[in-house]
């Protein structure tokens, strides 16, 4: 289909030319096909899918209901898509209204919204879940044309994906002529979303390939300072980075955490000597100062923003030419998401700097960057099954109004999570939903549903329908308490502190290990602690120059599976060395001579000892969560062994062990085989016995419990506490295990657990992988890839200026100890 002479003669008036593959979104919505367009950052993808139905509304007339359902995974791209969307329209005079819908619309707007729909809805995945329980949706969307789902490869490998594939199933129901656009960025499998975009029994929806964009150019830090060993900061190249935003027009400096962009954003800020604007941006800010930073960003009237995943989606941000990476990326699609936000247009090439934190990150930038240059993909599978979303569905269709249970398992497995649903496995979703189960079926609160005469299902009682919609969602957070500016007067000889403005959120658990008169940096400043009253932390500006680092416990990303293989071929290999520094290649061919290093897909295991201790460093590269989970079966093992095991540290790289035995002679003496101390059988036996006694499976069953609608934190008027919820379902976990070890939710809590929390499936492949292909070397002292995880020992705990003092000291010894040649 040809566009309209209106749309032409807006898109000559801007001077572009419609792309190929935007024309190709509009045949196939015209022709009333679902389609997922996958396309580089940069290449129109918005405008392309709401093209369709701008054409569409334009021919037939506004105002004849909801025409156009736009999904968003973030609420503020939510906004700035509404406020984009509205310049083509009123250039074009389009007689359109286009309104947002996310949780922070006020209660008048939604109403209005009901008596007077707008044509087009843009909204969040919760929201389109709350929407589908509304017992007016078939009213409300009886006219829905079109479904789009931005940013599709970020929203389907979470239990926030899960969720929506079930709403869109309900959404199918009422509206079944309405067509699915997907949008995506390049991922690695992009059959699994087609497939994710069609009701099971249809075929997969049409792709479209967007054109590929520039090759992006992308350099390494070649640093004139030392690259450390161990660490994750990368303040040693501060100077550097600074020097690069002054030479570029606006750059956005990526970490990985929350609590690095505050480390980093201070550095730069005490670097700062030209006076430049730099800004801070992360999710614990207060949302009013987010919005700031990203007006001035849009404006031009920033040089640089330090910022963590909250900037990676969404739209053009101002004239961003650059695009710094402090710390190694963790997976090549995701340093392609990001520096994709430089140079926000097809015919440029994105221009961006890997800065390593230490030694192994500039292996695995190197291997990011030429993953990268190949435009080689690694995002997960989509998310499927997930019986606690389930649970949570369900109910949200009783607060609808009746049901039958096999219409809705009908239309339950008709989504591509689902497809693989047993009737045994929803049966006992709906037994949860309405009796809580066996073991909690004699406690009332736990009845949800009622069967009526004719087999339906109903609410129990009109109040779930307001716990399911305070309730509802899949992010379950840790407690977080608010951080005020506070205001310190005198008062009769008295010190009186009183609140002033919202700084953000840090969560409970580090607030509350603080005493009076510490310092600690958030919201780039640095703050002193002032107390706790009922609304949350008090703290007013501090000149002292070693606080406290919030810690936060989400945020981290785990080594991607692809890239961990680039950087095992590249060890083994030498000629792949070329384009490292110096002082790295130097590295690794001091660890040649000392030890050994490892085929691709060997794994070396050092033994040696040291002080008092002996050690078992091994060099898996399959990420923390897998090392971490490697350390605790590899533990129980030795212990058995009479080896005595005293401890172990993983990172993403490496594990250590250090014990009062020594392993190198067990295994000289037969006493102890390597290859069945590392048998792929632990995950049996081991893994059940080490779980069943862990913290974890109570942190799964937790959250697990949240998202089933077990524990409801929020009720009118009250919110729990983490500690109320957690003790709540701490006790109910005790008693399912002990009562019903079947129960819905300790199965959904040993799937979580497996899949998020020990990276069971991944450790499977390293077992096998590593099976007759052991390296082991026994040595006199530690060796130099030993030295940066051993660094990682005994970090946790210390902070400031004393811990600088004393990882130097550690490092400095180890180094020493690791490069001698004799």
């Amino acid at each position: 289909m040809s566009l309209p002479q209106q749309f032409k003669d807006w898109f000559a008036a801007r001077g572009w030319t419609p792309r190929a593959h935007q024309l190709a979104v509009l045949s196939h919505a015209t022709a009333r096909d679902s389609v997922l367009l996958i396309s580089p950052t940069g290449g129109g993808k918005t405008l392309a899918g709401f093209l369709p139905s701008l054409v569409e509304i334009a021919e037939r007339g506004s105002g004849q209901g909801i025409h156009t359902l736009y999904v968003s995974p973030l609420k503020a791209l939510a906004v700035d898509i509404a406020r984009n969307l509205e310049t083509p329209v009123a250039e074009m005079g389009l007689p359109i209204r286009i309104e947002t819908r996310t949780g922070d619309t006020p209660q008048a707007r939604r109403q209005r919204q009901r008596q007077r729909p707008p044509d087009i809805l843009i909204t969040t995945p919760e929201q389109v879940s709350l929407l589908m329980a509304d017992p007016q949706a078939g009213y409300l969307l009886k006219g829905l044309r079109t479904v789009i789902l931005d940013e599709l490869h970020a929203l389907v490998t979470s239990k926030r994906g899960v969720l929506l594939s079930l709403a869109l199933t309900r959404l199918e129901t009422h509206a079944p002529e309405a067509i699915r656009v997907g949008l995506s960025a390049t991922v690695a499998d992009p059959d699994a979303l087609r497939a994710w975009l069609a009701p099971v029994g249809s075929p997969p929806v049409p792709l479209v390939a967007g054109q590929a964009g520039a090759r992006p150019n992308i350099r390494i830090l070649a640093s004139v300072e030392r690259v450390p060993w161990a660490g994750h900061s990368a303040l040693y190249a501060i100077p550097e980075i600074y020097r690069e935003i002054g030479n570029a027009r606006m750059t956005l400096v990526f970490v990985n955490t929350r609590s690095q962009a505050e480390v980093v954003f201070q550095s730069l800020w005490e670097a700062n000597e030209d006076n430049l604007p730099i800004a801070l941006h992360h999710g614990s800010l207060d949302v009013a100062q987010r919005r700031k930073v990203e007006a001035a960003m849009a404006a031009g009237r920033l040089r640089a923003v330090v910022c963590t995943s909250t900037l990676e989606l969404g739209i053009d941000w101002g004239e961003v030419d650059l695009v710094v990476h402090v710390g190694a990326p963790k997976g090549s699609s995701r340093l392609l998401q990001r520096i994709g936000r430089s140079n926000h247009r097809l015919d440029l090439p994105s221009e961006a700097l890997l800065v390593p934190s230490n030694r192994f990150e500039v292996l695995e930038c190197e291997a990011a960057r030429l993953a990268a240059i190949e435009n080689a993909q690694d995002t997960d599978y989509p998310m499927v099954r997930k019986l606690d979303v389930l649970a949570q569905h369900i109910l949200g269709r009783a607060c609808a109004g009746p049901f039958h249970p096999d219409a809705l398992f009908a239309e339950v497995t008709r989504a591509w999570t689902f497809r693989n649903l047993t009737r045994e496995e929803f049966d006992k979703a709906i037994d949860y939903v309405a009796t809580g189960g066996y073991a909690l079926r004699a406690y009332e609160r736990h009845a949800k549903l009622k069967t009526q005469s004719d087999g339906t299902l109903r609410l129990s009682h009109p109040r779930l329908a307001l716990a399911y919609r305070l309730n509802m969602g899949t992010i379950v957070e840790d407690e977080m308490l608010k951080v005020r500016l506070a205001h310190v007067k005198r008062r009769l000889g008295k010190r009186v502190v009183t609140a002033g403005r919202v700084l953000g959120e840090a969560e409970e658990w580090f607030l509350s290990q603080l005493t009076i008169g510490q310092t600690f940096l958030f919201a780039g400043e640095v703050l002193r602690f002032e107390g706790l009253d009922q609304a949350g932390a008090l703290a007013t500006r501090s000149a002292a120059d070693d606080p406290m680092v919030p810690s936060y416990q989400g945020g981290k990303f785990p080594l991607s599976t692809y890239l961990a293989a680039r950087v095992r071929s590249m060890l083994a290999n030498p000629s792949a060395w070329q384009d490292l520094p110096s002082q790295v290649q130097g590295w690794l061919s001091l660890q040649r001579f000392r030890s050994v290093l490892p085929g691709a897909e060997q794994m070396l295991a050092e033994t040696f000892p040291r002080g008092e201790k002996h050690y078992l460093v091994c060099y898996p590269f399959e990420g923390r969560l897998a090392h971490q989970t490697l350390g605790m079966l590899l533990t129980r093992r030795l212990e058995r062994a009479g080896l005595q095991p005293l401890g172990f540290v993983a990172s993403d790289y490496a594990l250590a062990i250090w014990m009062v035995r020594d392993l190198s002679l067990a295994v000289a003496s037969g006493r102890v085989n390597l290859a069945q101390l590392f048998d792929e059988d632990m995950m049996g036996d081991d893994l059940e016995a080490w779980l069943a006694e862990s913290a974890l499976m109570k942190r799964s069953f937790r959250n697990v419990a949240i998202i089933a609608g077990l524990i409801e934190r929020r009720q009118p008027g009250h919110e729990k506490t983490a500690r109320q919820t957690t003790v709540n379902t701490d006790l109910i976990y005790d008693v399912l295990r002990s009562h019903q070890p079947d129960h819905l939710l300790l199965r959904a809590a040993w799937d979580d657990a497996a899949e998020g929390l020990i990276d069971a499936w991944r450790l499977g492949v390293l077992l096998r992988r590593i099976r007759g292909r052991i390296v082991h070397k026994a040595l006199d002292t530690v060796s130099p890839l030993a030295v940066p995880v051993m660094l990682e020992i005994g970090r946790e705990s210390v902070y400031g200026d004393a811990h600088d003092a004393i990882l130097a000291e550690a490092a400095a010894a180890l180094i020493d100890e690791a490069s001698r040649l004799v």
